[in-house]
């Protein structure tokens, strides 16, 4: 039986922490990114990843080095 248009939700919700890695992608020369998700109010801050990592790296060189 061909789907319907009525099988499409208007809204996903995918459990991430059940998620596995593509396994078509292991052993590619691709970048490995991390996805983190933010809670509402610190995502209002830092709006792109980029100011994201900027605050992350200025917060790593001012930790106390071992």
């Amino acid at each position: 039986m061909p789907p319907s248009e009525d099988d499409l939700q208007p809204e996903y919700r995918f459990d991430y922490q059940k998620a596995k890695p593509n396994r078509f992608a292991v052993g590619h020369d691709v970048e490995k990114l991390k996805v983190v998700v933010l809670d509402d109010d610190v995502a209002q801050v830092f709006t792109t990843p980029e100011a994201v990592n900027k605050a992350l790296r200025a917060f790593i060189e001012a930790m106390p080095q071992p």
